[in-house]
């Protein structure tokens, strides 16, 4: 017997009609159990029928009528995934699809697999990442649905992917003069970006009722609540943030009040429910109408790398330097894991070792 991943146990026996020089080939029960005494409970009625010479052969068992192409669409018709990464994984699985549909899930071996990832393009890192990843997760819900015995992904590390592009942020006089360059209805939705370190998505679903200007105690927040997506280029879709984390209140930096306040009087969609930042129609601003005047005014400051979604960046490396922690980033980034958290700490380190250099040079005189 033997424990699987998925954590039920495997049960078998040597076959007693083998009658060759080799070890005796192993029987495996029709299915796994779910504990150990079940498994060790079948083993017991085989040895049994076999001192009791009531054990006959049992027929082959019936292929899984479950080719991977069928499989793959069940899996991913049974997730409950947003509808932007329905839509991701649909344009990785037509891939997985052409390399592995017409076999059947228990056929593809780990060779196999290894043979396939060897033909994908080095020199697209991420896009490898994530077919080997995908592939890993659906063979993954077939050993759980035990069609196979175990997962024959194991390439080390094939699904994750190091970040090549390593992003700058935005410093103070930057983030300014880019604020200077925007038509005057973006700019404290850049402010907002930059200072709360939140996603576009999220920015653009904000509504009236989600601010809270001041509180008894005199603090802002903005409560993060949905974000919105475009699934389509023609079709928002308004759902809870991308994980539970995600679902948050982020202080607003004291600075940023009487902008927001003003911009809401000015640009806010009337009503409880209108939104902090529509389009001029009233309606979700898409990322393609802000990406004209955001990339306009990112060529102006000399920053053409600097991408919207840097903003966030921005702000949660602001935060590490002004002294964050790694729990207070989690709750402000809306992240689950410390993971990505620990870039921006260790953006603050590395402003620490700056700063202290430059305290070695006052003191060698060399600064004024």
């Amino acid at each position: 017997m033997s424990k699987l991943p998925s954590g039920r146990w495997r049960a078998r026996y040597p076959d007693p009609s083998y009658r060759g020089p080799d070890r005796a080939p192993w029987i495996n029960a029709p299915t796994t159990f779910l504990t150990k005494g079940d498994a060790s409970a079948w083993v017991s009625a085989r040895e049994a029928e076999i001192i009791e010479r009531r054990w006959r052969p049992a027929p082959p068992p019936a292929r899984p009528t479950q080719t991977f192409a069928e499989y793959s669409a069940r899996w991913l018709a049974g997730r409950e995934l947003k509808p932007s990464t329905i839509r991701e994984y649909t344009g990785i699985m037509k891939h997985l699809v052409a390399a592995f549909g017409k076999r059947y899930v228990d056929e593809i071996a780990g060779a196999d697999i290894r043979e396939w990832y060897a033909t994908l393009d080095r020199t697209k890192p991420a896009a490898r990442a994530h077919l080997y990843a995908l592939l890993h997760n659906v063979l993954n819900g077939a050993v759980e649905d035990e069609l196979i015995d175990v997962n024959p992904c194991r390439i080390r590390a094939a699904g994750t992917t190091k970040r090549l592009r390593k992003v700058q942020p935005a410093t103070l006089a930057q983030l300014a003069n880019l604020v200077a360059e925007l038509p005057d209805r973006y700019r404290v939705l850049v402010l907002t970006a930059a200072w709360c370190a939140l996603r576009f998505g999220e920015l653009t679903e904000l509504r009236r009722h989600d601010i809270e200007l001041a509180d008894d105690d005199g603090a802002a927040w903005l409560h993060i609540r949905r974000a919105v997506t475009w699934p389509t280029a023609h079709t928002p879709v308004v759902s809870t943030p991308k994980s539970d984390a995600g679902i948050r209140d982020v202080a607003i930096p004291p600075h940023l009040v009487p902008l927001i306040r003003a911009h809401i009087e000015r640009y806010a969609v009337p009503g409880p429910d209108g939104l902090v930042f529509p389009n001029t129609e009233g309606s979700h601003m898409h990322h393609g109408s802000m990406y004209k005047v955001f990339r306009r005014a990112r060529k102006a400051i000399g920053r053409s790398d600097l991408r919207f979604h840097d903003l966030r960046h921005t702000g949660a490396t602001m935060a590490a330097q002004a002294g964050a922690t790694m729990r207070e980033l989690m709750d402000r980034l809306g992240h689950s894991t410390p993971q990505a958290a620990l870039i921006y700490q260790h953006a603050a380190a590395d402003r620490q070792a700056q700063l202290a250099a430059r305290l070695s040079a006052m003191a060698a005189g060399e600064l004024e």
